[in-house]
């Protein structure tokens, strides 16, 4: 089941290990799709925004778990791209053990604090109760998103971005199924949207599970793999708790815009939500061009195949900018329709100013893509500084615009706050890609030259002295 990603045309293995993690995270968000949906269309508008007003706690939590995944994933694939199982199989129980900690610790600060942290984001009075009640039931589950994360992230670090594909459809099928049930036919409200996601993460958990051992041998752990290493710990927590340091950083700009949102009413949540779940949906395959880099960037940095690296990354840049044309296409002439498939067409204040945020944001779509590619690029190579300080530019650019310009510019200001976050982020990203570029090419010619002085010289069986 796995795939080694250092031997074989660049393009075709990207694309080809792009695609089944495309179509995987296209149902992934159909769990946030589904959620919305329903939730929209059975319970009202009031309901959605109680939704749209915990996503960003949403995202501070689960975007720290799925960054922190990310980098536990890094020491795998670099040992598995060396051939080092051993390695391979410490660096994998390191992460278990860290990522349980965190499942822990979203789960106690998630239950017990999200009143107070929705109090903070200064959410409308009158959507308290619904979105209390939606986080509580969340984060309850939290054990099995951050179970479902780290084996993902792990399965793909063997270079296995299909099985898991199959796991998401039947998830998100269930889920779809279930949010149905517990809504319409149990009438369970939005706690029964938030049961719904959990379940059905639950099923995907089992079921990597059971991929890992009865067809991945390789990560079948054993007693000495337990034996961790300080300096594993080490290793596995400077790039897991790094990445999910960058996405909560990340996620605390996205909840100061959000409480400039919430400062404008319950329209403009509603509207912001709505146009968030089309415009998460339509980033995807950038998104995923990135995430399908840092396997392949760290697969080949573990077999020192640095010209791969820079050809790989040449060509994935090319690919997601042509993708971001596409897509920016697409939002423009069906970005009302799919706004309306959340708030119905009754809404019509809503749907335009949910459109008019997708379409600035579409048009800026190629900026993205650069972004994505770069930031997970540098991650494979095993760096974080350049990410974490791409993020805290992505702080203070969302910050700033939530906390001061919302409230005297309105719902306009919401719409630039995402392109200024990525200018603002791509500026440290280039300049550390064009140092590490340089890097590669020096660290190149130095095995070219390590080589060709092992090489014995002609007529001899062992390397001839000077």
């Amino acid at each position: 089941m796995a795939k080694n990603l250092t031997v074989g045309s660049p393009l075709r293995l990207i694309v080809v290990f792009t695609l089944p993690l495309l179509i995987g995270n296209l149902f992934q968000q159909a769990y946030a799709l589904s959620d919305t949906i329903v939730v929209g269309r059975m319970l009202g508008v009031d309901a959605l925004a109680a939704v749209g007003a915990s996503g960003s706690l949403q995202f501070l939590l689960f975007g720290f778990a799925m960054g922190t995944s990310a980098g536990l994933a890094i020491p795998v694939s670099r040992a598995y791209g060396a051939g080092d199982l051993p390695a391979m199989r410490r660096a994998v129980t390191t992460g278990i053990l860290i990522s349980s900690t965190i499942a822990i610790a979203i789960t106690l600060i998630g239950t017990l604090g999200a009143p107070t942290l929705l109090t903070w984001l200064g959410t409308p009075s009158e959507l308290m109760p619904q979105s209390t009640t939606f986080l509580g039931v969340l984060f309850s589950g939290a054990l099995a998103t951050v179970a479902f994360n780290y084996l993902s992230s792990v399965i793909r670090a063997l270079g296995d971005s299909r099985t898991p594909l199959y796991f998401l459809i039947i998830a998100c099928t269930l889920n779809v199924a279930l949010v149905v049930a517990f809504i319409g036919g149990l009438g369970t409200g939005v706690g029964g949207a938030a049961l719904a996601t959990v379940l059905s993460q639950l099923v995907s958990v089992l079921l990597c599970a059971l991929l890992i051992w009865r067809r991945m041998p390789d990560l079948h752990l054993r007693r000495a793999d337990w034996r961790i290493s300080l300096r594993d710990i080490r290793e596995s927590s400077r790039l897991g708790l790094t990445l999910g340091f960058q996405m909560s950083i990340i996620a605390i700009g996205a909840a100061m815009l959000q409480f400039g949102i919430n400062g404008l009413g319950t329209n403009a949540v509603a509207a912001f939500t709505a146009a968030m779940r089309v415009d998460q949906v339509a980033v995807i395959p950038l998104a995923t061009v990135g995430v399908a880099m840092t396997t392949y960037v760290a697969q080949n940095a573990g077999a020192r195949q640095w010209a791969r690296i820079r050809t790989g990354v040449r060509q994935a840049l090319l690919l997601a900018v042509g993708m971001s044309l596409v897509l920016g296409l697409l939002i423009f002439l069906f970005g009302t329709n799919m706004v309306e498939l959340f708030v119905g067409s009754g809404q019509g204040v809503v749907v335009s100013m949910a459109h008019r945020y997708l379409v600035i944001n579409a048009a800026l779509y190629a900026i993205l893509a650069i972004l994505f590619v770069i930031r997970h690029v540098i991650q494979g190579l095993g760096s974080t500084f350049a990410p974490t300080m791409a993020g805290v530019l992505e702080l203070v650019a969302r910050g700033v615009i939530g906390l001061f310009v919302v409230q005297h510019v309105g719902f306009i200001g919401v719409i630039l706050a995402a392109p200024a976050a990525w200018i603002a982020a791509l500026i440290p990203l280039l300049a550390a890609w064009h140092f590490h570029r340089r890097r590669l090419v020096s660290d190149e010619a130095a095995d070219a030259a390590r080589a060709l002085a092992e090489e014995p010289a002609e007529g001899c069986l062992q390397p001839c002295p000077a």
